[in-house]
């Protein structure tokens, strides 16, 4: 057998072992199509779906449902051509993919961009489910939790207990699987749920509509001066954060029973995801118009002009809750994932290893914990991340991997799409931070004023 062949034999048995390129998942193998597609699903369905009907008012009605179309094609663009330079460059992960094209400093950069985008992501979750379940306070207001509203006020209905709660008896054990595709069944359910949403925003907004309480919603933007122009672009950002999956590309695909089939994965859950943003986004504005929130869920405070509307209300803000709790470990995997890859680079993959899997797991659910406790409004805070390591991980690295092309498969279209990616990417990253930035000097202004 000539050495070439016994060397890639070689390399195929040592394949599961390989540090970080399996992402400890090398062994099990055998997940389906469909379990892939609800795990990938789940992974880009998180809190970005709430923010997206208010890009609609930012955008106008015709521009953002088509920017959302573009961004999910942009999307499934930069995962294919990640699927396709790992295949050339013979690695099971994207840290692996940038090590390849930038060598260890491209990877470390990588891995520290993800890391920070789903640190942000995490806490921001366990944000909301206090908002939700619990309390919070919005410019000096209280607002009530549905799990206070129904029962009063206990030590176990405070914002603590119900993160503490929620932390030992939902999140440790969901984190504590060591393959992704354990996850299918929750990530069906997170699915479903975010598919309930949508039914029921678009179910109040035809009632509505028939009722002729709801008005036309404004189809383009409403350009009034050079800065609302501007401000346009703040968009862009939560546009990739609502569509970031990246990273847990490599561990859906590296359990496959079919690996091939990752491509198809991909699409069909592309196209489902853009199917509910769509639908969202459309009824969200529709039902809201101008008064519609950064944040679409806080829309659902109040009455909603329809009968039933406080248990609609509390519908709509329970299933959020346990989605985004569903939606925790899939991003959490990655996290732990990169995280290890950063300290224990050239360690065995953390799945063989229980001691360390349980205390870096510790660690960062830890550090997560105390950062949704102590930490009253990270919004500003995750909007600099989104504009940084989410437009990095989702649309810079993919671009410049293929702008690198140290396997020479690159097209002419991979170049030009490259390109524009970048340039979307970069410009508009860099209005979204001058904007975040006046804003929040603005505000501090005028509260001292």
């Amino acid at each position: 057998m000539p050495f070439s062949d016994r060397k890639h034999k070689r390399s195929q048995r040592a394949a599961p072992l390989l540090p970080k390129d399996h992402g400890g998942g090398g062994e099990f193998g055998g997940a389906s199509f469909a379990g892939a597609v609800f795990n990938l699903s789940t992974t880009i369905v998180g809190a970005g779906i709430m923010a997206l009907p208010s890009t609609l008012k930012q955008l106008g009605a015709i521009p953002g449902l088509i920017t959302i179309v573009l961004a999910g094609m942009l999307t499934e663009k930069s995962i294919e051509m990640i699927l396709r330079f790992s295949k050339a460059a013979k690695t099971g992960s994207y840290s692996g993919l940038a090590g390849d094209a930038f060598s260890g400093a491209g990877r470390n950069l990588l891995q520290l961009c993800i890391v920070i985008n789903n640190l942000g992501m995490l806490v921001v979750y366990m944000i909301i489910i206090g908002d939700v379940l619990s309390e919070t306070w919005s410019q000096g207001v209280h607002h009530t939790g549905v799990m206070e509203e129904w029962f009063g006020l206990h030590w176990w209905t405070t914002r603590f207990s119900i993160l503490f709660l929620t932390t030992i008896f939902v999140f440790v054990p969901l984190i504590s699987f060591k393959r992704v595709d354990s996850l299918r069944y929750t990530s069906a359910l997170s699915v479903a749920l975010a598919v309930v949403f949508v039914v029921i925003i678009a179910g109040i907004a035809i009632v509505k509509c028939i009722s002729g309480s709801i008005g036309m919603p404004q189809l383009l933007p409403n350009l009034v001066d050079q800065a609302s122009f501007w401000k346009l672009f703040t968009t862009v950002p939560i546009l990739v954060t609502a569509y970031i999956c990246h990273h847990n590309i490599h561990p859906i695909e590296n359990e496959l029973n079919d690996p091939s089939q990752m491509k198809s994965i991909v699409q069909t859950s592309v196209v489902l995801c853009t199917s509910v943003y769509v639908a969202t986004s459309f009824f969200g504005f529709l039902l809201f118009g101008n008064q519609t929130m950064d944040d679409v869920l806080a829309n659902f405070d109040g009455d909603l002009g329809i009968p039933f509307s406080s248990l609609l209300n509390d519908i709509v803000r329970v299933s959020y809750a346990i989605h985004l709790m569903l939606v925790f470990p899939i991003v959490f995997y990655s996290l732990r994932l990169n995280v290890d890859g950063i300290l224990f680079p050239h360690a065995m993959p953390i799945a063989y290893d229980d001691r360390r899997f349980f205390l870096v797991t510790a660690a960062l659910m830890g550090f997560i914990f105390l950062g949704a406790n102590f930490v009253p409004s990270i919004w500003d805070a995750f909007q600099f991340t989104g504009a940084t390591a989410t437009v990095s991980v989702g649309f810079i690295f993919p671009a410049a991997i293929a702008l690198r092309d140290t396997r020479v498969i690159s097209t002419k279209k991979d170049r030009v799409v490259s390109w524009i990616m970048i340039l979307l990417a970069v410009s508009s990253s860099t209005v979204a931070i001058c904007s975040d930035i006046y804003g929040i000097f603005n505000g501090n202004e005028g509260n001292e004023a």
